[in-house]
């Protein structure tokens, strides 16, 4: 079952100008983006929990639209779906973030993300990659599960112990042997985040991927996003990379960009990587 289709059955209940029909055809679009090599109905409507007649007529509004093309009964999203992402690096945060990110990764030769949390995912809104380091593909637009990255720790670990549930699986599978699956230990890692200040996350989304992770704030004091820096264990050993990971004088952000809610990687990678390397040590 999808958990959005949940949040819109209750924002139809508490709102009287939800639209049904639109946010089904917008989380029918949201499933066939994910699956890239095309769906069938039946399989659009398993993964919405919704009756096949309501997936059917959101689908073909949707080919009827150009959102989706349709070849037998494999329903594919198009290259249309790029208007609606048209001007997304101009919104205030992955505008901002774009340069951070590639003096980030230019400096450290290694990729820099910035994701926010939606539902029970990060959702990558920047990202500068210097090269591919996880099996799946990494854009703008992708998503991971919160609970298990290095960026969904952090964003989970500024909330509340009830709006942390509201954000995780009912079942934490494990992704890697090394993946935390222990609701208490989780909680009680997550409190550790919040008072470091950064999250470090060692192979347990994939085995060989190590990241490190620090807050955006907002203008309201708040944690709007998450930034994270990832390398590969093989190439770069943490106790043997703290100086890696600190950047120079020159690499530090401008006052406007902090001034706006951005934090300072520099120093916070530094501190997250030097805690690192001795605890490794």
């Amino acid at each position: 079952m999808d958990h959005l289709h949940d949040n819109h059955a209750a924002d139809a209940s508490e709102n009287r100008e939800f639209v049904t029909a639109l946010a089904r055809g917008l989380d029918a679009l949201r499933i066939c983006a994910r699956y890239p090599n095309g769906m069938t109905l039946s399989a659009v409507a398993r993964e919405l929990s919704l009756p096949r007649a309501a997936v059917r007529r959101s689908l073909l509004t949707l080919s009827a639209m150009g959102y989706v093309s349709q070849t037998g009964a494999i329903f594919q999203i198009t290259p249309k779906v790029l208007d609606l992402a048209a001007g997304m690096m101009n919104l205030p945060l992955p505008k901002l973030a774009h340069p951070v990110l590639q003096q980030l990764s230019d400096t450290l030769q290694e990729s820099a993300s910035v994701a926010i949390l939606d539902g029970l995912d990060i959702l990558y809104v920047a990202r500068s990659e210097s090269r591919r380091i996880l099996s799946v593909d990494l854009g703008i637009g992708a998503r991971l599960p919160a609970w298990c990255t290095s960026m969904g720790r952090v964003l989970l670990a500024y909330l509340s112990e009830s709006q942390r549930r509201e954000h995780m699986p009912i079942e934490l599978v494990a992704r890697t042997p090394r993946t935390i699956t222990d609701r208490v230990l989780l909680s009680t890692l997550l409190d550790r985040i919040r008072d470091d200040g950064y999250c470090i996350q060692d192979q347990e989304l994939e085995m060989g991927l190590r990241s490190v992770a620090v807050p955006i704030w907002g203008a309201e004091g708040r944690v709007v996003a998450a930034l994270n820096v990832s390398t590969q264990l093989q190439e770069h050993p943490f106790p043997n990379s703290r100086n890696r990971w600190s950047l120079p004088p020159n690499a530090q952000l401008p006052r406007s960009v902090r001034d706006c809610g951005i934090p300072d990687p520099g120093r916070s990678a530094a501190e997250a990587c030097a805690a690192s390397a001795k605890n490794s040590s």
